[in-house]
């Protein structure tokens, strides 16, 4: 029986079956083309070069689609929300070349690197907390080069004036923005109270020229579909108020996007069921 000698940190001996001598054959190539530092980063984070973005798209639309026929809904009332945070943009581009071009992104300068890099026909949708002291930023960073820029995250007046102002040097263009309702009442999610979401929406469409309330989003609770239910409540009190009919609904993510549009969903935010599990190991990310 050979032995190999490698670096501390991939140090092993070659067992028996033939699955273990591939991977010493693997690493041993990848060490000989490679300094350290590359071949720790490639065993920390794995190739995505298996993943079949193409496939996992197909089996999500067609899922919305088997949704939207049950439900009598027409198929063009659902939005897909490809979820790319922490992924990196070769993922996206080949997402984009199969005709995806919905992002949802959580960091503001990992939207502000991605908006440059893609093709300017991308609709970008940020969900993640956005503090009011970035707005301005990210703005101004992103809706010169792209389609169009969505906030799903606003929960306060004072996020929406700074998205407001901020929007003030593109004369004639709004932003789309959605208010975030917290439906579960949980501490550790965002949002406004059901209770104020009126109000609220009334006071942005008053008073914030530069903003177009698109709707009302959520995140819920895993499993409690009740979540859903008091967003299509919250969305029929706001749009009786304001008199309109076109409030939209961004809710549902991977594991409850069917769900969700069942209860009436038009935007739906699927992220690792199309790229794979998500690496949260950058820290630097905001």
């Amino acid at each position: 029986m050979r032995s190999y000698s490698f670096p501390l940190f991939v140090l092993f001996r070659l067992q028996t079956t033939q699955a273990f001598r591939n991977i010493i054959n693997f690493t041993e190539r990848r060490y000989l083309s490679s300094d350290k530092s590359s071949l720790i980063g490639m065993m920390a984070n794995p190739s995505t070069s298996d993943l079949n973005i193409a496939s996992t798209l197909e089996s999500v639309r067609s899922k919305i689609q088997s949704v939207c026929k049950a439900s009598k809904r027409p198929i063009g009332d659902v939005d897909l929300i490809a979820v790319s945070k922490t992924k990196p943009l070769e993922l996206l581009k080949v997402a984009y070349e199969n005709n995806q071009r919905i992002f949802g992104e959580n960091y503001v300068q990992e939207l502000i690197g991605k908006a440059q890099e893609m093709p300017s026909d991308v609709m970008w949708h940020f969900i993640g907390t956005l503090q009011s002291n970035k707005a301005n930023s990210l703005v101004k960073s992103v809706v010169p080069h792209v389609h169009s820029l969505t906030i799903e995250t606003v929960t306060s007046m004072k996020l929406a004036n700074k998205l407001n102002n901020a929007m003030k040097d593109f004369e004639g263009k709004k932003l789309d923005i959605f208010v975030q309702v917290n439906t579960s009442g949980e501490e550790s999610k965002g949002g406004v109270s059901p209770n104020d979401v009126v109000s609220m929406c009334s006071e942005i469409n008053d008073s914030c020229e530069n903003l177009n309330l698109k709707g009302l989003m959520t995140i819920g609770a895993i499993g409690d579909l009740t979540c859903f239910e008091i967003l299509v409540k919250c969305r029929d009190s706001v749009a009786s108020e304001l008199g309109r009919i076109d409030i939209c609904l961004s809710m549902g993510m991977s594991g409850d996007f069917e769900d969700a549009i069942k209860q009436g969903a038009t935007h739906v935010r699927v992220g690792s069921t199309i790229f794979g599990a998500r690496d949260y190991t950058d820290k630097t990310r905001t």
